[in-house]
């Protein structure tokens, strides 16, 4: 059984005859014959009754004929449903994101993003690692990932948007110099930071791992937005985003570049193969947005 049958046996009832209904379904008539007696055969019913040159539906065709009509209906609903997902008049659109990223640039991109498709739903997670994030791309949980993008990761693909400068952000009042600083004055410095394994801490590992010296972390947090009010309130130097210091240095906080510098490649992250329309739109806007992104300063 399939839908051409289905609507065989329908345009035969509305017509009162085959000839009639092969004519609009623009068919030849023995096709259309064939079909409903392969369907007859199929139920082990006779649908139709012949009654000279007019044809109407059997006591069971008419219930096989309403049936139909009802799954002709679902099957047009079908149609127009992935019709307007792929239009993105409709839709759902899951991402994860670190929460470093969680504001800029994915609160952003999302309401840009709704702003061109507001009949699609946007739904975001966190994840506090990059690793976590990729195995929820892997679980198939999400459809796209904003996170550190590093080379590796089979059956994943990268795009990388945007280099993300990561500065220190010193409580207010702290001398610091003039000068950018130095892995080995990070080193010395009381540090607020977040676990092992997040993507910042990764940053700082990495950074005092060059000085020889271990990282004094004095204060460590699992909370993103605690990070900052910790630095504020005298607990220690922290690193972030450049792109988040504007909020620190409004605030009375003391920033300072490094140098080196220190950055982490910022970008989506998604598995190969077929993507929803909603995911490459998201893809494409964030692609222009990143090429038309300004170089962050925090002066300093």
């Amino acid at each position: 059984m399939d839908l051409r049958q289905l609507e065989y046996v329908v345009a035969v009832a509305d017509h009162g005859g085959f000839t009639s209904a092969a004519r609009a379904l623009q068919l030849s008539q023995p096709s259309l014959s064939h079909g409903v007696r392969q369907l007859e055969a199929e139920l082990g019913v006779e649908l139709f009754q012949r009654l000279g040159r007019t044809v109407r539906p059997s006591a069971a065709g008419e219930r096989v004929v309403d049936a139909a009509r009802r799954v002709l209906r679902e099957a047009a609903e079908v149609v127009a449903v992935a019709a307007s997902v792929s239009a993105l008049v409709a839709g759902t659109l899951e991402v994860v994101t670190l929460p470093t990223l969680a504001a800029d640039p994915v609160g952003r991109l999302v309401g840009a993003f709704r702003r061109s498709h507001p009949g699609v739903v946007v739904r975001i997670e966190e994840a506090d690692r990059a690793a976590e994030a990729e195995a929820w791309l892997r679980a198939g949980r999400v459809e796209l990932a904003f996170t550190e993008v590093t080379t590796g990761g089979r059956g994943l693909a990268r795009v990388e948007l945007f280099r993300d400068e990561i500065v220190a952000v010193a409580p207010p009042g702290t001398d610091l110099g003039d000068d950018p600083l130095t892995p080995a004055a990070l080193a010395r410095l009381a540090l607020v930071a977040t676990p092992p394994g997040t993507s910042i801490r990764g940053v700082l590992d990495r950074a005092v791992r060059r000085s020889g010296q271990p990282a004094d972390v004095v204060v460590e947090t699992a909370s993103r937005d605690a990070v900052l009010p910790l630095v504020l309130a005298g607990a220690g130097t922290a690193l972030m985003p450049a792109r988040l210091a504007e909020a620190a240095v409004a605030a009375g906080a003391v920033v300072r570049h490094l140098q080196p510098p220190l950055s982490r490649r910022v970008g989506i992250v998604h598995r190969r193969g077929a993507l929803s329309s909603a995911a490459r739109a998201m893809i494409e806007l964030a692609r222009r947005e990143a090429r038309a992104r300004p170089a962050v300063g925090t002066g300093g």
